[in-house]
């Protein structure tokens, strides 16, 4: 059994919706007012923080729009497009409520759903993921996903369901974990699991898209999947060198079976298939191998040039720039 709500007291918790924004200026009226409908029911101190990740639409526009109607925005416009979950790591670290929801800016998540992720933080629960009953994602995408959340998952020990997606409510208080992260590969995801190991699901709708499609492109979603692999964990090299042993002892065995058909037949092996296929083998091996390394590598010499994760252009808190 669930427990108690750890939030419940003579008042319900203050809240922080971060939205990374992105080509999204058709929708971003729709999803505000949505929003304050709905978490203005829940709690009387909330905020919207909605981070422009560099979007090349008027997205940066429809904010500064909605800005004067809806003085709970705050509005932070990043200089360039630097991904998903660094402009999620920018917004999480400006929010000033006690508990942060994230959310997708394309009403695929619903806000009226935010209230059943807060109910379900507990004594049990330190994270909480919307998993999706019917999701609304092209079949590559939801492949790649799942793939995804499955590395995270071997990554964070078996405690990241392969279902969760970035629809996810948190105390504020996790992100004091990775509050000295500075990497600019981030998974918000892996970085989560460095504050808690309790995490829980709760079912949510997910909508089609209304407008536009989606910006992960194929290309994207394996960029990301291979930074969660190379950037947050050594279980890669681990693997490798399990592969080395595997390989070695196969070298044994073809050894083995060389020198017995010798002894047998006074005779070496023949075949020059035999050789090919044996050289194409290891050497494939190796460059996978060196692969592996030189991912490493590339992103050891991306972390010592000491990149941000994100810049800041501007922040506006209720039309006023801070």
């Amino acid at each position: 059994m669930p427990g108690p709500n750890r939030f419940l007291s003579d008042r319900p918790p203050s809240i922080s919706v971060v939205i990374p924004v992105y080509r999204s200026a058709p929708t971003i009226a729709e999803l505000v007012g949505r929003l304050c409908s709905t978490l203005s029911i829940m709690t009387d101190d909330f905020e919207i923080v909605l981070v422009n990740d560099g979007s090349p639409d008027d997205s940066w526009k429809a904010i500064t729009t909605v800005l004067p109607q809806y003085p709970q925005i705050l509005a932070i416009d990043l200089l360039r497009n630097y991904d998903q979950h660094n402009a999620l790591l920018c917004g999480i670290r400006a929010a000033t409520k006690e508990v942060i929801v994230t959310m997708d800016d394309d009403l695929q998540h619903l806000p009226e759903e935010i209230p059943h992720l807060v109910a379900a933080l507990n004594e049990e629960a330190d994270v909480v993921y919307g998993i999706y009953r019917q999701a609304q994602f092209s079949f590559y995408r939801r492949w790649t996903s799942t793939l995804s959340k499955y590395i995270v998952s071997w990554l964070a020990g078996g405690n990241v369901d392969s279902k969760g997606g970035s629809f996810r409510a948190f105390p504020t208080r996790l992100r004091e974990a990775f509050d000295g992260y500075h990497s600019t590969f981030v998974a918000i995801d892996v970085l989560l699991h460095w504050s808690t190991s309790r995490f829980g699901m709760v079912d949510v709708r997910h909508d089609p898209r209304k407008v536009g499609q989606s910006n992960y492109t194929l290309f994207k979603l394996w960029n990301h999947f291979i930074n969660i692999i190379t950037a947050f964990s050594t279980r890669p090299l681990r693997v490798i060198s399990l592969v080395g042993l595997a390989f070695t002892l196969l070298g044994f065995a073809i050894l083995g079976y060389v020198l017995i058909n010798y002894v047998r037949t006074r005779g070496a092996v023949p075949g020059f298939a035999f050789l090919g296929s044996m050289i194409a083998l290891f050497s494939g091996a190796q460059m996978f191998a060196l692969g592996v390394f030189g991912e490493y590598l590339a992103r050891m010499h991306t972390r010592l040039m000491d990149r941000p994760p994100y810049t800041i252009n501007r922040t506006v808190r209720g039309g006023t720039s801070i």
